[in-house]
């Protein structure tokens, strides 16, 4: 016990290193570091001597992999039991690079004091996978850092970073309206209880976190029990490695209606669901996938629950201010153009006389001989602005019993109601 002790006492005197990190170059310094595919990722390696010391190299390794591993026990008879492992691997980042190494080969020695080491690597521009911690798999960066002197045990650091590969929910295929309808026949043992049907409908597919799904939906119940309808948002990881799948589903919202009575029917204008801080939807990674769904369900009692899946997908870039008004823009338009359409008289009164508004002044001053003797040397020093409410308050122009511009009577007219 007392060799061993002194043993340590003479690693930890012996050893000049006192303090050995990596520092991120981050706007928020108590916050990590986030990054997506294309991005510069720079920082610095920290290395503070107590006393000289010779060095031989100074190593920085990038790497970034997504990870799963899960393990089955199996029967093989009454007494045997075998256990399988199951695992499988995707590297998207592996970069080197030598901080600190002579040319020579010989060791640099270097003074005690605090030393620091930038670094800078680009990520790759092809599309990464968002950082991911799961049941049975992880998708992780990191940099990792090796010290190499002589006569000493390598020293290692590594510092992890989190890369998020945005989703840009303001497509058109994340923009497109889910809908649904489903029904059963709702049964037990021999008994017939009648039929059961939902039919679902939310705006669009990809949403953000913190936004709330109005989920528009009507249950018909036929059956002669009372049913409770039911809204959930579910979250799928699905694992894959050597042609095997596992999967951990998990509930993250929910939403209760009110009970629906024996040949009743049920309507929901727009009831809120609220999505919460959940990370985004993985679909590009082969071995991990994370996938959510908005899950419309009546539980009918004395058999299975109906329930009908909307697909959705969180994205990272919320929704644009334009695009969520433009389905409320287009049904003020449609309204608008009801209004208008009840508003317009059958007989439109003819306009009034033009010298009623315009006196016979204005009238010479606006004629076309007045207009050519105008002169334009200053049109350029005029605001156009000045211009276009010139053009707005110009008087009508004469009004005249006579068609100005006469239909010839071999054309045929234009059917308005084609």
């Amino acid at each position: 016990s007392f060799r061993c002790e002194n043993l340590r006492g003479a690693i930890m005197i012996f050893d000049k290193v006192k303090k050995f990190d990596i520092v991120f170059d981050s706007p928020e310094i108590d916050s990590p570091p986030v990054f997506s595919s294309g991005d510069v990722v720079s920082g610095k390696v920290v290395l503070e001597l107590s006393a000289e010391n010779k060095v031989e190299s100074l190593k920085l390794h990038a790497e970034g992999f997504a990870k799963v591993h899960w393990t089955e026990s199996r029967s093989a008879g009454s007494s045997t039991t075998y256990t399988q492992n199951y695992s499988d691997e995707v590297e998207y980042l592996n970069q080197r690079e030598v901080l600190l190494q002579a040319d020579n080969g010989e060791l640099t020695t270097l003074p005690a004091g605090r030393h620091e080491y930038p670094f800078s690597f680009q990520l790759p521009e092809e599309t990464l996978v968002t950082s991911f911690e799961g049941k049975h798999g992880s998708i992780r960066y990191w940099v990792k850092v090796k010290l190499h002197r002589p006569w000493c045990t390598v020293r290692k650091i590594k510092k992890e970073f989190t890369v998020i590969e945005p989703i840009d929910i303001n497509t058109p295929s994340l923009l497109a309206p889910q809908a649904g309808t489903k029904e059963k026949i709702a049964r037990a043992w021999y008994r017939n209880f009648g039929q059961v049907s939902i039919t679902a409908k939310i705006d669009r597919k990809g949403y953000t976190p913190g936004e709330v799904i109005p989920v528009f939906a009507e249950f018909d119940n036929s059956t002669s029990r009372s049913v409770v309808p039911k809204a959930c948002i579910t979250q799928t990881q699905t694992f894959i490695a050597r042609g095997t799948m596992k999967q951990k589903q998990s509930v993250v919202a929910t939403l209760s209606g009110d009970v629906v009575g024996a040949r009743r029917r049920e309507t929901w204008h727009g009831r809120a669901i609220k999505i919460p801080p959940v990370g985004p939807s993985i679909l590009q990674c082969r071995i991990i996938k994370v996938e959510y769904m908005l899950r419309v369900c009546v539980d009918v009692p004395g058999t299975s629950k109906l329930c009908l899946e909307l697909p959705l997908v969180m994205g990272t870039i919320p929704l644009h201010p334009f695009g969520s008004r433009t389905s409320s823009v287009s049904s003020h338009y449609s309204l608008n153009m009801e209004w208008l359409r009840m508003a317009i008289p059958e007989q439109p009164e003819p306009p009034p006389e033009y010298s009623s508004i315009v006196t016979e002044e204005e009238a010479i001053q606006n004629s076309p001989a007045a207009r050519q003797e105008e002169d334009l040397s200053g049109v350029l020093e005029r605001s156009f602005m000045a211009y276009v409410q010139e053009f707005r308050f110009r008087p009508p122009p004469v009004y005249s019993e006579v068609d100005p511009n006469p239909q010839p009577f071999n054309m045929r007219p234009r059917c308005m109601t084609c």
